[in-house]
């Protein structure tokens, strides 16, 4: 078993890592049998600390739905051991199938059925790993729970504040939008400034065997991106064709199921004639209904979040301007968030927005930090912004 003295004596240019704690003190590293857990992990090593490695168990990678490129199941456990044993830390498994199921991948189902968009990935951050697994590491005694997600986790006059990684195309901020400030206050976040590329040639100057690991794609239990198949699979039966039609009611065509349907979405409509492209406006799921029309009937200026969890101080009652971001690959927009009194907030768009789904999230920045977000739960254009248009 070797140490990380051993192993980074020709790596120079690694990076220090000071995560505020004492010396010598215990952090958990959730290691998921990727690249970029494994560098967090030979990181916090390196520098001092007690690293303990745990992996969680998800899913079952033979009776469920495992692919190439996910992670937690088969392959991602054993590469996660052996980068302990490289890296000479202690390394644990830990089921966590039975929560997954119900918190995450029920969730889903049960969302694309009520005719929304989820957000797996920000699901299972906010309950398994930043809940329960946060939970574990502090009955193990850890003074902190180190992620290798792409975000910056720093000091500010009010305490710790989440903040966009260093770089943009590496940013995972949004995803950790729901991150609560006692959460924040344990979790560390090595990888925030690093580039995707210094974080790969830290894993080959250590050796470690996913060095060349290609990046995990799309949901981890959606194989191919077939999210319909995994939702026909959790719930049979539930999924029903029904009617397209246009905002006036009139029946353009037909479809096999809400489920395979978001708003903004274009392809695969299956209608022709038309003058203009069509754009699927919203869906009815008690109706079994898909809503179409041109792309102007997408505009929305006026969003509504449920679940609000804010970071960045008090709220003020009259509202907050800041850089919204309604989703994942979507550049922030500005406008003001303004608490709604009952745990959510309501959002002014600067200018209206084209594709606003039910079921994503909105996340607010302030520069690069987040203040903090919540799940969309409706859409409207605002009287003034439909006479402007």
């Amino acid at each position: 078993m070797s140490t990380v003295a051993d192993l980074a004596r020709d790596a120079a240019d690694l990076p220090r890592t000071d995560l505020g704690l004492p010396a010598g003190a215990r952090v958990v590293v959730a290691m998921s049998g990727g690249v970029d857990s494994s560098v967090t992990a030979a990181l916090v090593r390196a520098a001092g600390y007690e690293a303990v490695g745990i992996t969680l168990q998800l899913y079952d990678h033979g009776a469920a739905v495992h692919k190439a490129g996910a992670c937690c199941a088969g392959q991602d456990i054993y590469d996660a051991r052996r980068v302990a044993e490289r890296l000479g830390m202690p390394h644990y498994v830990l089921d966590y199938e039975s929560r997954f199921r119900a918190q995450v991948i029920d969730d889903f189902a049960d969302s694309y059925l009520a005719g929304a968009t989820p957000i797996p990935c920000v699901r299972c951050n906010q309950t398994v790993k930043f809940r329960d697994l946060l939970g574990t590491a502090r009955e193990l005694g850890a003074a902190a729970l180190a992620t290798g997600h792409y975000v910056r986790r720093e000091s500010g006059p009010d305490g710790p504040e989440l903040h966009a990684a260093a770089q943009d195309a590496r940013d995972q901020s949004y995803f950790l939008f729901a991150t609560t400030p006692e959460q924040l206050d344990f979790l560390r976040f090595p990888l925030g400034a690093l580039p995707k590329q210094q974080v790969r040639e830290i894993a080959a100057a250590l050796d470690l065997p996913v060095a060349a690991k290609p990046d995990s794609q799309d949901i981890c239990f959606v194989p191919n991106g077939r999210y319909a198949d995994v939702v026909a699979k959790l719930r049979p039966g539930a999924i029903e064709p029904g009617e397209i039609v246009d905002r006036a009611g009139r029946v353009l065509g037909r479809h096999e199921g809400i489920v395979h349907y978001t708003v903004g979405q274009r392809r695969g409509l299956g209608i022709g004639g038309t003058d203009e492209p069509l754009y699927v406006v919203a869906l009815d799921a008690a109706a079994r209904r898909v809503v179409v029309g041109p792309r102007a009937a997408l505009a929305r200026d006026l969003v509504r979040i449920e679940a609000l969890n804010w970071l960045g101080g008090p709220l003020p009652a009259e509202g907050l301007a800041c850089a919204i971001k309604l989703r994942s690959a979507q550049e922030p927009v500005p406008g003001r968030v303004a608490p709604d009194g009952q745990g959510g907030a309501l959002l002014r768009l600067d200018e209206p927005q084209h594709g606003v789904a039910p079921g994503q999230a909105a996340v607010c920045y302030a520069g690069s930090r987040v203040l903090g977000g919540g799940w969309i739960a409706a859409a409207e254009l605002s009287e003034a912004a439909a006479v402007q248009a």
